[in-house]
């Protein structure tokens, strides 16, 4: 017979930090699925990309602090 959820809980709570951390990430592992082996290409060619436009003066950054200040703004309309 399967333990109870409640059970397995109490038991990872008592488990280190790093023992947590291990199954949450075998869990989360699991959870997302097979890995996409296209997905670091993906990303590179994205970057690539951005890069080159940035480089092209096709697109202006905004620094960071203007976009959080924006969104605070937002946010606490």
């Amino acid at each position: 017979m399967a333990r109870a959820v409640a059970e397995i809980q109490r038991e990872i709570r008592a488990l280190s930090s790093s023992d947590k951390e291990e199954i949450l990430r075998a869990l989360l592992e699991e959870m997302d699925g097979p890995v996409d082996p296209d997905v670091d290409a993906a990303w590179l060619k994205e970057v690539q990309r951005r890069t080159a436009e940035v480089e092209a003066g096709q697109v202006r950054c905004i620094p960071a602090d203007e976009v959080f200040a924006k969104i605070d703004a937002t946010i606490l309309k």
